[in-house]
């Protein structure tokens, strides 16, 4: 059986309805997975600028996942009500969309209905609200899947892969926040990541230093000395081929990110800039750490683009393929482990 791939819309004043709307147009998609978009379709469809080039995209819209259809296109209702919506406008309504649409594919990936959910852009400001007090997806699916609240943010682009073991927090907090403790745990959950979703059975992984020039033996500040190499070497005891630290600049800059299978950045913009200067129009931002799979674009909602059909779509498109090939990897692996 196909995949059955759950599709959050997203901020609907954004361009998360164009890029889900230039996405599904391929009929090939078909061929892989069974995309089920939570949202009513007229509202997100009816008056959406069409594509000259291609026919209108026709959905089976249902009432509830336990319906959908495979070799079909399915919208499952989130609402009722008619939005006045105006692309690059967002307003309540909006964000409101945005939160019934994720809350309801939550759901429904937890009790088993859809089996991955993809998540267009949401802005974090405007999605706030009942069921939703969280300062990303990322947050919000930690809570909702795991008794723990933790997760790991996980760009992928080819075999670019970028962690991060702090999140959305400011910088200021990092230090306190990054303890022996919580680096040892993304870096576990990390490595059985790229065994589990990613087939690589001895993954080599690449920690960065917090610091300038990774701290320049101490001279610049002491956590590589004194937190992140002990927790390496604790690791490399265990057999784990884990490295570094090493200095973030250099290391993409020099590119020797390609000598590892993945790389941990310490905080979010240390992992997030380089990967979106070298991967931005193919990256995949993936929550690993959590019993099911979710993928998303690593852009944003880009109101200035919204209903002029000028967004490019395929970091979307990349974020559908790589939930099917992980539920794919992760059946895969269970059923390696029953034999």
């Amino acid at each position: 059986m196909l995949p059955r791939i759950g599709i959050s819309t997203g901020d609907l004043a954004g361009i998360g309805p164009e890029i889900i709307y230039r996405t599904l147009q391929d009929a090939r998609i078909l061929r892989f997975c069974t995309p089920v978009v939570y949202g009513t379709a007229a509202t997100l469809f009816d008056d959406f600028p069409q594509d000259k080039h291609h026919p209108p995209l026709s959905f089976r819209q249902v009432r509830e996942a336990a319906d959908i259809t495979a070799g079909k296109i399915n919208a499952v209702t989130c609402w009722d009500e008619d939005f006045i919506l105006t692309p690059g406008q967002p307003n309540e309504a909006s964000g409101r969309a945005a939160r019934l649409s994720l809350i309801a594919a939550a759901n429904d990936l937890k009790t088993g209905l859809i089996d991955a959910l993809v998540t267009a852009p949401i802005s974090k400001e405007n999605t706030q609200g009942a069921g939703f007090n969280f300062p990303g997806h990322t947050e919000f699916l930690a809570h909702h899947f795991s008794s723990n609240n933790d997760s790991l943010m996980f760009l992928v682009a080819d075999d670019l892969r970028v962690a991060t073991a702090t999140g959305h927090i400011p910088l200021k907090d990092v230090p306190a926040r990054l303890t022996s403790e919580v680096l040892t745990g993304k870096l576990r959950m990390l490595l059985h990541s790229l065994r589990q979703d990613f087939g690589i059975q001895k993954p080599r992984v690449a920690v960065l230093g917090l610091n300038p020039h990774a701290g320049e033996n101490g001279l610049l500040g002491r956590e590589e000395q004194d937190m992140v190499q002990p927790v390496i070497q604790q690791l490399l005891q265990e057999g784990h081929l884990v490295y570094g630290p090493y200095p973030a600049d250099g290391f993409f800059g020099t590119r020797q990110y390609r000598q590892f299978d993945a790389t941990l950045a310490l905080y979010h913009d240390q992992g997030l800039i380089p990967f979106k200067t070298i991967a931005f129009e193919r990256g995949v931002n993936f929550t690993a750490g959590l019993p099911v799979v979710r993928t998303s674009p690593d852009h944003g909602t880009a109101y200035s683009l919204a209903g002029k059909f000028s967004a490019d779509p395929t970091s979307f498109r990349e974020a559908l393929y790589l939930a099917c090939d992980l539920v794919r990897n992760r059946k895969a692996e269970q059923e390696a482990a029953a034999r």
